[in-house]
């Protein structure tokens, strides 16, 4: 378990992580959201002791990480995919590695086969493509087979069979018992990939939940209706107070249980055809719930006319 406690981070006058305390559940992949200049980076780089906290302190099985003898074993993380020395093989920069945590030389071959990188072992890592960098990334994460993995947008880079590859593989090691935490900006992966969130805006905490708690109190669930007697159907559900909307096949109708709506059919003798709840995605609750913490907004027709030809504009 990871357990982040009052975590403060300043640089200067600028307040980068605010009190922010939460927890990482073993046997979960729990997602880290939060918009650009959240603080996600800081957060996790606090974590793994390459940032000092101001004020607070984070924990994993209960030690901070200074005190980990082989933190390797403990901790696996990727933070950086092409934080490796470009003349380096793959298999020489996890040999390194392994030796540095007295980790047995026979794990490099394995955790090159685990991301499949074998039968490029022994190539120059500065010539690796980005997926193929990240793969490498992931592979020093599971060197020393640790019990807790940190994982900064492990998907960046992968082509679609990879990203399904490293979403089923967080899931396995959650399964194993593991602790998975994992912060990306593809939502729509992380809908599929994440059990639990914590959501961060502005350096402090907006919301720790599982991802479907988060997503159905952000957003309207509404209820698909399709009906050959919805001139029947209709007038009961605007007796109840229901929100309806016609839709080209039916109604979506909010404000009102499925279990009411069938109810409701049965009372008035209209046949249904589909009853069906429509929930919203986590697209729409994180910038539902996280509009007020974005720090930087992009300007798209301010930024044309401003931008000087040949330059692009930060964002974070």
């Amino acid at each position: 378990m990871i357990e982040a406690q009052s975590l403060t981070k300043r640089y200067g006058d600028k307040l980068a992580v605010d009190d922010l305390s939460f927890t990482v559940e073993t046997g979960r992949v729990t997602g880290f959201l939060g918009p650009n200049g959240a603080g996600k980076s800081t957060t996790m780089r606090m974590m793994l002791g390459l940032d000092n906290p101001t004020g607070g302190v984070v924990t994993i099985g209960g030690k901070r990480y200074s005190e980990l003898h082989h933190p390797l074993r403990t901790v696996g993380a990727l933070l950086e995919a092409r934080w490796v020395h470009p003349n380096r093989s793959a298999r020489a920069h996890l040999a390194w590695m392994a030796k540095s945590n007295k980790i047995s030389p026979k794990r490099v071959d394995e955790v090159l086969d685990i991301v499949g990188l074998s039968e490029v072992a022994n190539k120059r890592a500065g010539g690796f493509s980005l997926g193929m960098s990240q793969r490498l990334g992931i592979a020093g994460a599971l060197l020393g087979d640790p019990e807790v993995l940190l994982f900064d947008e492990p998907v960046n880079g992968l082509d679609p069979e990879g990203i399904l590859w490293i979403r089923k593989f967080m899931q396995r090691l959650a399964d194993e018992g593991r602790t998975v935490f994992v912060s990306s900006h593809l939502l729509s992966e992380m809908a599929l990939t994440a059990t639990n969130l914590v959501v961060i805006g502005k350096g402090k905490l907006i919301s720790q939940s599982t991802t479907e708690e988060f997503v159905a109190r952000a957003t309207d669930s509404t209820v698909k209706v399709r009906s050959p007697h919805l001139d029947r159907l209709r007038p009961a559900l605007d007796r109840v107070g229901a929100t309806v909307t016609p839709t080209d096949d039916g109604l979506l109708v909010a404000g009102v249980a499925g279990e009411k709506i069938g109810e409701l059919a049965m009372e008035n003798q209209a046949t249904l055809h589909e009853l069906a709840p429509q929930q919203g995605s986590l697209e729409q609750a994180f910038m539902q719930i996280t509009g007020d913490s974005v720090e930087y907004h992009a300007d798209l027709e301010t930024e044309s006319a401003e931008q000087p030809a040949g330059h692009a504009a930060v964002t974070n």
